[in-house]
């Protein structure tokens, strides 16, 4: 919701403020289609060179999401710790031997099935079975583990900022396209120099509205929408990074709710739950 008011006062704002100081809309208006077509077109045609399927479909992945609030708030953390609470706690009385069976099918483990929202976030899912099973395996220590983990935030730290490193690419070159198609007008208007200036005068404000339109789409829309995508991702990182920190913890001796602490610490202070807020959802989840 946030992300359409900006639009909406952004370009309220610019076309608002340019109809209040007499300008004529109508000229705007009439050139607006072809001047999108040959930028929106330029832009869209070089950002399918510019990047591997993978990386565009990652990148239309990410758009709608950019439009939705981020799912990684306040609750989403407690249910995260508390499922690793209680996880930790059952390894802790039973043996780590115990949650294998939790690990190898979560599906149809009853601990896991408290946690819909998590379940159905495979890579989440994925990131901690796996490093739980190392843990269950008892081959490898924590730092070996450790290693391994800031391994693969990285990757998915790469992989995530492709999408934003795209839409990045396309916003600085959004401008220049605006140039092209300005360029294209003026070479237009060139060949119409026998028409009345009042003729002229408008072509010349036709081609100009391509210079405009290139800056407004990259510095309004195309870079602000690739900083949000951004800080999501920043905040998804947070996720794997207090399992991470949970998990090691764990492993060197500390009790789950010790363990969790750990975890807690390393949210942002806007999503991290308070001691004892904490404390009180992990008793409720028993």
């Amino acid at each position: 919701m946030l992300v359409i008011l900006g639009f909406i006062i952004a370009f309220a704002c610019v076309f608002g403020t340019y109809v209040l100081h007499g300008g004529n809309i109508g000229v705007v208006a009439k050139a607006l289609p072809f001047e999108m077509l040959t930028i929106g077109g330029a832009a869209l045609g070089a950002f399918i060179v510019a990047n591997q399927p993978k990386v565009i479909k990652a990148t239309l992945r990410a758009l709608p999401a950019a439009f939705k609030s981020s799912k990684y708030n306040k609750e989403r953390f407690l249910e995260l710790m508390a499922l690793l609470y209680e996880i930790l706690q059952k390894a802790r009385k039973e043996g780590l031997m115990s949650v294998e069976s939790d690990v190898e099918a979560p599906q149809e483990s009853p601990i896991f099935a408290k946690y819909p929202n998590l379940m159905a976030d495979v890579h989440v899912m994925e990131f901690l079975t796996d490093y739980l099973r190392m843990m269950v395996s008892g081959n490898l220590n924590s730092h070996e583990i450790e290693a391994l983990m800031d391994s693969e935030i990285e990757t998915h730290h790469q992989e995530s900022h492709a999408p934003i490193a795209a839409l990045g690419r396309m916003a600085g070159g959004l401008p220049a396209f605006g140039i092209v198609a300005a360029v294209l007008g003026v070479v237009n208007t060139m060949g119409s120099v026998g028409q009345p200036p009042s003729v002229l005068g408008a072509m010349i404000g036709s081609a100009l509205v391509g210079t405009f339109l290139g800056i407004l789409l990259a510095y309004a829309v195309v870079e602000p929408i690739a900083g949000l995508i951004e800080q999501q991702t920043q905040d998804a990182a947070k996720e794997f990074e207090c399992i991470k920190t949970t998990l090691l913890a764990s492993m060197q001796g500390y009790n789950p709710s010790t363990a969790i602490e750990f975890g807690r610490k390393v949210l942002f202070s806007t999503e991290r739950p308070g001691f004892l807020e904490l404390e009180n959802h992990v008793k409720g989840k028993k």
